[in-house]
């Protein structure tokens, strides 16, 4: 059995979220997601490698890629029972970048105590479980950033840094993306809703 989900002009989360509803209607067989960019296909592409699916890609040109995702091998996520709460993982620390400011007031003075947070993070004897970054906090990110070595060196101690792709995009910044990986709304999401402890600067 196959079946085609076209998300072809849906924003972010909607290519994932409408995905995973396929997913829960299919016992087997093989999905198709037709998606418009690069960033969508590489969310779905995380998605598949998370959820154990075993999975193929295809790009007809810039506008037109294609995941073809095999049910029936992999595992595929429970769908969860209504009035559920969500499973708290104890412990997990999400740090949640939602600028590349620190505070309200000054600019300067917000990018110096952003610097400064980062850097404290680094030096914590507990190290948080991710970093999630979207709206112009993705600009600490990128190739040139002043934060960009803290960053690294969160990465290289295991911390999952996440960068929403949506955001990368806005602001043209995809192609300087130069720590971490790039997530979804549906992720961002869902990895507060799990979070024992959410840390906001």
């Amino acid at each position: 059995m196959k079946r085609t989900v076209d998300a072809t002009g849906l924003a972010c989360p909607l290519p994932v979220i409408e995905t995973k509803k396929a997913l829960k209607d299919m016992s087997q067989g093989v999905l198709e997601v037709i998606v418009d960019n690069v960033i969508s296909l590489q969310n779905l592409e995380k998605m598949a490698k998370q959820m154990g699916l075993s999975y193929t890609l295809e790009t007809e040109s810039d506008t037109r890629h294609s995941i073809y995702m095999t049910v029936g091998e992999g595992v595929v996520e429970e769908p969860r029972a209504e009035g559920r709460e969500p499973e708290i993982v104890s412990g997990t620390k999400v740090v949640v970048l939602s600028s590349e400011t620190m505070g309200s007031g000054d600019d300067k003075l917000g990018r110096v105590l952003m610097k400064g947070f980062i850097y404290a993070l680094t030096e914590l004897d507990r190290l948080p479980d991710k970093v999630l970054l979207y709206n112009s906090a993705v600009k600490l990110s990128v190739k040139g950033s002043d934060s960009l070595i803290d960053l690294q060196k969160l990465a290289d101690a295991g911390v999952e840094i996440l960068n929403c792709g949506t955001c990368l995009n806005f602001y043209d910044l995809t192609d300087e993306l130069a720590v971490g990986s790039v997530t979804n709304m549906y992720e961002i999401v869902q990895s507060q809703m799990e979070a024992g402890t959410i840390i906001r600067p």
